[in-house]
């Protein structure tokens, strides 16, 4: 037996049994494991459960989600993150009712052509949904090949990148992965999220360990190389967060910016005096705020950015609102009361849940 056919054997008797029981498993669906797909990139599986199902509650079907309206769809999203995901499954779904009656593509090559689905969302959505023999290469499937063979390169750009999904074709057409691809690329991204873990993999519970050149060469734990990344910037802002009888003052991010369409207290780049910078941005919009009051920072980590936000809170007088001095980041303010409703980001309500 070659070490392909070992490998995708094991893996596949491993995953019938060892396999965790998520939603998304339960269903072939091409647009219920697409929304969970793009859902699980850079984000915690216990995280997006909750989300997964409110979701396709409120948008069932790819014709529901492209009838939405953007607000809508960020509001489903709010708190889980990385809000460019929302936007371009919003965009994907739109094009395929407009173009394909919402029909989902089975090819991958076809599955590429639709915003907001690149090479391992496709793999995923036409092996899992269509049983096509096509790979798929996310953090931990290129994890795991790192260390079956042994390479020694980043496997996160260039050529490494590119021999991680070189190996990963090969693997799914062994003759018992292709008899069964969703379930062949579902067990290598099980192994790598529950045994090939990246600091401490659990080398003696994994199935396909004779066939592991870096347990043998006994690099698992050095393997694959990790290029250091550069530490999070420093970002200084001051948020003002102004409430009257008529709710609290938000301002909504341009669809470009980062975070685009959600509303949040508004804020501008500052590092001191909050109390002058929160004038400054109620004059702006076109507010009046009386007893502005500092209150203790909130901190934030984003990807590349370590957020440091000064909070004022302040009584809203009268509003005549407008935008017109605010970063071009924002596209709209106003007054809000039941601000609940709104598509917000964490970072907003962690804002408002020190004043309101």
């Amino acid at each position: 037996m070659s070490v392909h056919h070992e490998i995708a054997s094991r893996l596949l008797a491993w995953f019938r049994g060892a396999q965790r029981d998520l939603p998304w498993r339960r269903t072939r669906d091409a647009y219920a494991i697409w929304v969970s797909e793009v859902m699980l990139q850079q984000t915690r599986v216990d995280t997006v459960i909750p989300y997964y199902a409110r979701f396709l509650e409120a948008f069932p079907s790819v014709e529901a989600l492209a009838e939405a309206g953007e607000s809508d769809v960020l509001a489903q999203w709010s708190g889980l993150g990385y809000y460019r995901r929302a936007r371009m499954l919003h965009q994907g779904a739109q094009m395929l009712a407009a173009s394909c009656d919402g029909v989902i593509p089975a090819d991958a090559s076809a599955l590429e052509g639709v915003p907001g689905i690149g090479r391992y969302t496709a793999g995923a959505i036409a092996s899992i949904a269509f049983g096509q023999a096509t790979p798929l290469v996310d953090g931990n499937v290129a994890r795991v090949i790192a260390r079956l063979f042994a390479l020694r390169h980043d496997v996160g750009k260039g050529g490494g990148r590119e021999r991680v999904w070189e190996l990963a074709r090969e693997l799914i057409d062994a003759p018992e992965a292709t008899a069964d691809p969703g379930a062949f690329n579902q067990s290598l991204m099980e192994l790598g999220a529950l045994v090939c873990v990246p600091r401490e993999p659990r080398c003696e519970a994994c199935p396909v360990r004779s066939a592991c050149r870096a347990d043998g060469l006994g690099l698992a734990r050095e393997l694959p190389l990790v290029v250091a990344k550069s530490a999070p910037k420093a970002w200084a802002r001051v948020a003002l967060v102004a409430t009257g009888a008529a709710g609290v003052l938000l301002a909504r991010r341009a669809s470009t910016a980062l975070m685009g369409g959600l509303w949040e207290p508004p804020m501008i780049d500052a590092a001191g005096e909050p109390e002058r910078a929160a004038v400054a941005i109620a004059k702006a919009v076109g507010a009046r705020i009386s007893g502005p009051r500092r209150g203790p920072a909130v901190k934030h980590l984003l990807t590349h950015r370590r957020m440091n936000v000064e909070v004022v809170s302040a009584d809203l007088a009268t509003a005549r609102l407008r935008r017109t001095e605010l970063p071009a980041e924002y596209d709209a303010v106003a007054v809000a009361a039941d601000y609940a409703q709104l598509p917000m980001s964490t970072l907003a309500k962690k804002l408002l849940a020190r004043v309101v």
